[in-house]
């Protein structure tokens, strides 16, 4: 079963310093607009990039949506069999707007 996290928790868990893995899986184009860092690792190119998610630590996923992230994230399981993937749920949009409520 797919694991997500909500804008707001991981808002959270940045401003606390948490030790994650942070991968956006958008174009490179979508990353230089607008991103909330991380590592950029286009869709395309996950699966040639397995050895990156071979931490012991949770490793969140966005796009713009939360689609392709979960498309990566199935991709993954698949492949590699991990369970330490989160979903950004509604992706950058979702961020967009949970932050634009009080700053």
């Amino acid at each position: 079963m797919m694991q997500h996290i909500s804008a707001e928790d991981l808002k959270e868990m940045l401003s606390r310093g948490d030790d994650m893995l942070l991968i956006d899986v958008r174009e490179p184009f979508e990353h230089e607009a607008f991103h909330i860092g991380g590592t950029l690792v286009p869709l395309g190119d996950l699966l040639e990039h397995g050895d990156i998610f071979k931490v012991e630590k949770p490793v969140v996923l966005y796009c713009e949506k939360g689609i392709r992230s979960q498309i990566a994230i199935q991709r993954l399981e698949q492949k590699f069999g991990f369970t330490h993937l989160y979903n950004l749920s509604g992706g950058m949009s979702a961020w967009r707007k949970a932050n634009a409520k009080g700053e």
